[in-house]
């Protein structure tokens, strides 16, 4: 982890160099700087918004930019703070490093702003309420937009392996990986195809696509983290690491990296893959012909009762300390996320804003009927989990991301014993 740690601060001090345009300096109190992610179709977004914020407010003006190039948008933003270069608002915040930089005391308290705790109850259910609360009773972000992880597989390749619908749970998973795997095994007994595809990296952030939707669906949504202590050392986590054990143990999953072929999905290589709604426009343009492909739930234990949770993807909004005029940049953001407006985000982006009741909600209706593959990711809106409210959950998914290395991947420990070192490690983590 020194390494990591020196690599970031390298490329921080490279970054700095390259934002210090953005300084609060250069900027007035009725004037705001805005960062969108630097996604194209979010950048469209983000210039329809400005456009019609500096059409229709006389009581600032807003510019806006993409967050600036770099190796990810989390490094980008370390910079800022630490050249203290940030935007006024910023809208690509990963939610697991929002505690981190409340504690640093450079992002503004949103329920102290007016009209904000209105609106926050207005738009999200108390449970969205409470993963965004940090422990010291202020909220440092407003939830914005998911993108739910969900399982992507090839309807044909299900229905001729004998399911009427694809795998459910961990037995059908398995059962359905065996029966294609005999199928696509050479007379040299090389496995040609696999059921399913997760990238093998042990970079921390690659679990949101693996170990977490798994872990949030296997446990009804529970805590990685909770009153700073690991609170995975548990069944939920052991039986998932099992579970992708046997599917990497069987030749179920592919261990080599698949990322540098052509689309290993599309060209049926592979069956499955945990992903979320971005997969439709590229699937879409490059599907070949009579291609039928759908969206269901992450695959669960055996004896799994209620509702699936999964991993939301969110990606928050915040308000930096280096702002001069905090309410009018809450007062632009409230325009930002209105219905109107989240509607817009989904017409652009294909992304769910995090709005409760999104499925039933008549604004979003025909948006649905034009967009009917993203009314699976609308039901499972219903049952997301971003990240806990704890500092340093970077380096627990590092922690996490090993371990599943060696014992996922090259079977050098047990899932239990895998589990518990993680848990040990995480809690040295949270020593004060």
């Amino acid at each position: 982890m020194r390494k990591q740690f020196l690599v970031i601060i390298s490329s921080v001090l490279i970054i700095l160099l390259l934002i210090s345009c953005g300084s609060k300096s250069q900027r007035k109190s009725n004037q705001l700087l805005y960062w969108s992610s630097n996604n194209t179709q979010e950048i469209d977004f983000a210039g329809y918004i400005v456009n019609e914020w500096n059409k229709h407010n006389n009581s600032g003006k807003v510019s806006f930019q993409p967050v600036p190039e770099g190796q990810s948008s989390e490094e980008i933003i370390l910079a800022a703070v630490v050249g203290k270069t940030t935007p006024d608002v910023y809208s690509n915040m990963w939610q697991g490093d929002v505690e981190d930089y409340a504690r640093a005391g450079v992002l503004v308290a949103l329920d102290t702003l007016k009209g904000f705790k209105d609106f926050l109850y207005n738009r999200c259910d108390s449970s969205v309420i409470n993963e965004v609360t940090s422990p010291d009773g202020h909220i440092y972000q407003i939830p914005w937009k998911i993108n739910p992880i969900m399982l992507l597989y090839n309807k044909r390749i299900v229905s001729a392996l004998g399911f009427k619908e694809p795998p459910a749970n961990y037995d059908e998973f398995n059962h359905a990986s065996e029966k294609y795997k005999e199928e696509n095994i050479d007379s040299h007994g090389y496995v040609k195809k696999w059921f399913g595809y997760s990238e093998v990296l042990v970079t921390w952030w690659q679990r949101f696509f693996d170990f977490y939707p798994l872990y949030l669906a296997a446990s009804n949504g529970a805590p990685l983290v909770k009153n700073y202590k690991a609170a995975f050392d548990n069944k939920y986590a052991v039986e998932v690491f099992s579970f992708l054990r046997n599917l990497y143990e069987h030749n179920y999953f592919a261990k080599e990296r698949l990322s540098a072929r052509q689309d290993v999905f599309l060209s049926g290589i592979i069956a499955t893959r945990f992903t979320g709604s971005w997969e439709i426009l590229h699937t879409e343009k490059f599907k070949p012909e009579g291609f039928e492909y759908g969206f269901t739930h992450i695959p669960v234990p055996d004896d799994h009762q209620g509702p699936v949770f999964t991993y939301g993807d969110p990606k928050n909004v915040v308000i930096f300390k280096t702002c001069s005029n905090p309410q009018l940049a809450w007062d632009f953001i409230h325009f930002m996320i209105d219905k109107k407006n989240d509607l817009k985000l989904s017409e652009l982006t294909n992304q769910l804003p995090r709005r409760k009741g999104l499925i039933k909600d008549s604004a979003f209706t025909e948006y649905f009927e034009k967009n009917p593959k993203m009314i699976e990711f609308a039901k499972q809106s219903e049952y997301v989990r971003g990240t806990d409210p704890y500092p340093n959950l970077t380096e627990v998914f590092d922690i996490i991301s090993q371990e599943y290395e060696e014992c996922v991947i090259y079977g050098k420990k047990s899932p239990e014993e895998a589990i518990h070192e993680a848990a040990k490690q995480v809690n040295l983590l949270y020593i004060k």
